[in-house]
């Protein structure tokens, strides 16, 4: 049966209750009304007349006003004749009261009447008594008959009252229930309804959609919980340590190598604050750090030193960062093999720098005229073998300066120096080389009487590497400039050359290791000179720096820190 139909015949057997409890009740109360209007308007009528005739009898003298007072009760009692023998009774009241008139006085007569008027009397009581008694019945009839139809309606009602609620309140609350059971993802939920209505199709509805819920869920639920085991144990198995951290900076997972880097173990800080650990934790708190985080660490990991690559990558969904991964990727080999090649190219270097000196010097024997005289052809060649055994010397002192940058251990001798003395040094090393091309190299040192701290040394190799670089690539008979000034509390050195340039894509690279602009020469350097220029410098605590443009030439600088005496 529907829900509407059920609410339909609950509603209208309260609306026939109702109805047939009125309808009783009104016909009772016309009925009483009826039986007591009969007593009032019949009988009691009557003994009223009769009364009013007896009481007019007992006046003395019975003159025509009392006869005339008498004829009109009795004219109203022969209107309201309503019992047997009462016509008869007031039919002889008349005649004797005819004869009453004429003979006043005659007391026969007026005992005879009083006789009459007595029966009238008797025969209404009587009538009185009998419709009195049938309206108790009546009355004791209709209250049966009201209290057996009211109690049957009222226990219909009663039953409806405690059981009708039920069937709509206990089906909203069941799936009330299984809605709330949704919520909290409990899919195992079932709603129980027999009821053959809306209730019952909505309860089948839900127990479908929960069955599909169920299913949907442990099925993704065991792809997740594979996906996920599979996940650690890829992360596990990585020599690089993993850090999830969810969006509020709780920490979510870390993998083995991670909890060896840590000291910590997952399960003991699983969930908890990561800047909480970071308090009791040197390498978490470097971890987290925002404003400049280390890129490289150095960690005593597995009884030795070893070298973190930090990388931080955000997790985002829908362009909103929900967690961050952080990975410690583990470079300690190619440390390793990086310090195997610095040290074999210091040790080739040094174990090349003998020989080479000994060629030189022989080479230099060969053209001292004491030794003997060489003709043309033994002195060209001679030349070359002294070229090239500079080149190799020149190429070895910067792989083994390179080699020192690497290690760490470059050897700085910081004095109070005059910039004079670098720029001698410096063109005085090149003025052999600047001839050869006719090259003027003009010099504008606009700090006389101001000292540097500097390594006078490294700084004049700087500054012959620059030089040497712009002989190299400036047209013959060209010049170069060579200026020094004054620059917030230090000392800027630049040199100017007038020669092809370089494309300003290649600007950011020409201080990295090994770099040649593309279309240099092979046999021009090995592209170790700016970057080791750019160590010493920033070494000592200046800067290096390079403006070029393509076709007018280039001008590479560098500043030191002037000396203050206390």
């Amino acid at each position: 049966m529907r829900l509407k139909t059920k609410l339909s015949i609950g509603i209208g057997f309260l609306f026939i209750a109702i109805l047939i409890s009125g309808i009783l009740g009104i016909y009772s109360i016309h009925q009483l009304k009826k039986d007591a209007r009969l007593i009032l308007e019949d009988n009691y009528e009557t003994l009223v007349y009769s009364n009013n005739m007896l009481s007019l009898m007992d006046r003395v003298p019975f003159d025509s006003a009392v006869l005339r007072e008498f004829n009109d009760n009795l004219v109203k009692q022969e209107a309201n004749i309503t019992e047997r023998g009462e016509a008869a009774a007031t039919a002889a009241v008349r005649n004797i009261y005819e004869q009453l008139k004429h003979h006043p006085d005659n007391d026969s007569l007026q005992s005879i009447i009083r006789r009459k008027i007595y029966q009238i009397n008797t025969a209404n009581q009587q009538a009185i008594f009998r419709k009195n008694t049938l309206a108790e019945s009546n009355a004791r009839r209709f209250s049966n008959f009201t209290m057996i139809i009211f109690g049957f309606l009222a226990l219909i009602a009663f039953t409806l009252a405690v059981n009708f609620p039920g069937i709509i309140s206990e089906p909203v609350k069941a799936l009330s229930d299984g809605i709330k059971a949704i919520v909290n993802k409990d899919y195992s939920k079932r709603i129980r309804i027999s009821q053959h209505d809306e209730f019952g199709e909505l309860a089948q509805a839900f127990n479908s959609m929960a069955e599909k819920l169920d299913e949907y869920e442990h099925s993704n639920l065991a792809k997740i919980k594979f996906e996920k085991s599979r996940i650690d144990t890829i992360i596990n198995q990585m020599n690089d340590g993993i850090i999830g951290l969810d969006e509020s900076r709780n920490l979510l997972f870390l993998n083995k190598v991670a909890e060896k880097l840590l000291g910590l173990r997952e399960v003991e800080i699983m969930g908890q604050y990561a800047p909480d650990i970071a308090v009791n934790n040197d390498l978490m708190r470097s971890l987290l750090k925002t404003d400049s985080p280390v890129k490289e660490l150095k960690i005593f990991a597995d009884q030795k030193e070893s070298y973190f690559h930090l990388d931080i990558l955000n997790v985002t969904n829908n362009e909103k960062v929900i967690g961050q991964v952080i990975v410690l990727r583990n470079i300690t080999p190619f440390h390793e093999l990086n310090e195997a090649k610095t040290n074999f190219i210091a040790t080739i270097s040094h174990e090349l720098k003998t020989p080479i000196a000994s060629i030189k010097m022989s080479a230099q024997l060969l053209t001292d005229t004491r030794v003997g005289a060489v003709n043309r052809e033994q002195e060209e060649l001679v030349k070359s073998i002294a070229d090239d055994a500079n080149r190799l010397l020149k190429i070895t002192s910067e792989l083994l300066n390179i080699s020192q940058v690497e290690t760490g251990h470059i050897q700085l001798k910081i004095e109070p120096v005059f910039p004079d003395i670098i720029i001698d040094n410096a063109t005085n090393t090149v003025s052999a080389l600047a001839q050869q091309k006719n090259i003027a190299i003009r010099i504008h040192n606009n700090t006389h009487a101001h000292k540097i701290m500097t390594d006078p040394e490294k700084t004049a190799w700087v500054l012959t590497n620059f030089l040497t670089n712009a002989v190299k690539y400036s047209p013959e008979d060209g010049e170069i400039d060579l200026t020094t000034s004054i620059r917030n509390n230090s000392v800027e050195f630049s040199v100017a050359d007038h020669g092809r340039g370089i494309e300003e894509k290649y600007l950011s690279r020409i201080f990295d290791r090994y770099f040649k602009v593309p279309g240099t020469p092979e046999k021009v350097g090995t592209g170790l000179g700016l970057s080791i220029s750019r160590e010493f410098i920033e070494a000592q605590g200046g800067t290096i720096w390079v403006d070029s443009t393509l076709g007018e030439g280039s001008t590479f600088g560098f500043t030191l820190p002037l000396f203050t005496a206390e």
